[in-house]
């Protein structure tokens, strides 16, 4: 089995789990191999939680959970350092929070204060932790699945422009249909038929770490020309100077997308075109990602949110304003 046959075995598991969330499914799957943080949004009850534990029970890494809420402290989620009796006397040694996991559920992100949110973002961004001046590394496989309900649901707090932009990709979870809905139940009621049997079931053996990094190897290796380059930052340049593109996304856009927006759409597209089966990134990619990455780094101004339009929208209407390369 290759290394794109086993990640898209990955993929099938998990949407066994899951049912009529393929496409939030493959995102995470981009995310995953762009070595990205994913943020999952929608009302509760959503199968967002459940999408995470499904992806980690099928990867061969520690999962760990943090349930957010109003009276979180930073040392809950970082750890810190603790008095401990030795031998030769007592000493500060430093005890990892469940930050330090491979697939770190952030569960409810937007409940807890912006204090304990801006403590994930020296860990999403650069990798590390510094507490009391020491500095503690990741592991290599570090992946934070955020999930949060709409901003206007009560006891909820708005995430920094900061951390929002440390997002990969920002997902938006919808009602499954009529009919993936009526398997949902017979799913839920089989396993609560086995879990009242004492049985699991069966699993896959679970895809290794090493799988990962091969497969982001490889993604790294997917050539993107200088037409696509240039297709890039013009989509990129469009958000920032909408007035030389278009009288709607002048009025619409307050703030466009950082050059942060532009790496990951890079990214993210070639992960795209590595799991298509592709060598090489084309324009397709690179519209089919383009939501989920930059959705969550524009600001709109007042008149769009006067007029009802969202984002997406103002998405929409850049695809069709920039000229696609050739």
């Amino acid at each position: 089995m290759t290394i794109r046959e086993e990640i898209t075995s990955l993929e099938a598991q998990v949407g066994l789990q899951v049912l009529g969330q393929e496409r939030t499914i493959r995102h995470i799957m981009l995310g995953l191999l762009a070595n990205g943080h994913v943020l999952l949004e929608s009302l509760p009850g959503l199968a967002k939680t459940r999408t995470v534990k499904a992806l980690a029970t099928h990867l061969d890494a520690h999962m760990s959970r943090i349930q957010f809420t109003p009276d979180l402290l930073p040392s809950d989620i970082t750890g810190g350092e603790i008095l401990q009796q030795t031998d030769t006397g007592n000493q500060l040694k430093f005890q990892p929070g469940p930050l330090f996991g491979n697939v770190v559920l952030a569960d409810e992100i937007n409940r807890a204060p912006a204090k304990v949110q801006a403590a994930l973002l020296e860990a999403m961004e650069e990798r590390q932790i510094t507490v009391s001046g020491e500095t503690h590394l990741m592991s290599g496989l570090f992946m934070v699945l955020a999930t949060q309900n709409p901003i206007e649901q009560e006891g909820t707090y708005p995430l920094p422009e900061a951390q929002m932009d440390r997002f990969l990709m920002k997902l938006l979870i919808d009602y499954p249909k009529v009919e993936d809905e009526t398997q949902v139940l017979r799913l839920v009621r089989g396993e609560e038929q086995r879990q009242q049997a004492g049985g699991h079931g069966e699993t896959a053996t679970p895809v290794a770490q090493e799988t990962i990094f091969a497969a982001r190897r490889e993604v790294g290796a997917v050539h993107v020309s200088e037409a696509i380059d240039r297709y890039l930052i013009d989509l990129i340049n469009a958000t920032r100077h909408p007035a030389d593109y278009d009288a709607d996304l002048q009025r619409w856009i307050k703030v466009g997308a950082s050059p942060r927006g532009g790496i990951s759409l890079d990214r993210v597209a070639r992960a795209h075109a590595w799991l298509a089966g592709s060598d090489y990134v084309t324009p397709d990619d690179v519209r089919a990602v383009l939501h989920p990455v930059l959705r969550h780094r524009l600001l709109l101004s007042y008149d769009a949110v006067a007029d009802g339009i969202s984002t997406d929208q103002v998405l929409d209407r850049l695809l069709d304003t920039v000229a696609v390369p050739a």
